[in-house]
């Protein structure tokens, strides 16, 4: 066996670990901006979705971003605890408010 394959193949995988993000990397970073507080926006599930209402939940819940979810839209699924996540049907009524 070619010794230079494997030690190829253990330099691929450091350096591809290498780039994931630590859970501590991300909780450090996470104390600059206020943390978001879905609680504070509830009051808007039943409404109808807009960017003027998504700018005012977002300051309200004290979110750093925000993001309208409507169904089978491909969206990221890292957590992130300083982003509202307003969830809408077709019609773009808001069916569920969350973080994260």
């Amino acid at each position: 066996m070619n010794p230079v394959r494997p030690a190829a193949l253990i330099a691929c995988c450091s350096i591809l670990i290498g780039c994931q993000p630590s859970p501590i990397t991300a909780q450090a970073t996470g104390g600059s901006a206020s943390q978001c507080d879905a609680s504070l926006v509830q009051t808007f599930v039943g409404e109808q979705a807009s960017p003027e209402l998504l700018d005012q939940a977002r300051q309200k819940s004290k979110a750093a971003t925000a993001r309208t979810v409507r169904p089978g839209e491909v969206v990221t699924l890292e957590y992130n605890a300083h982003r509202l996540t307003l969830t809408t049907d077709d019609s773009l009524k808001i069916q569920r408010i969350s973080c994260g």
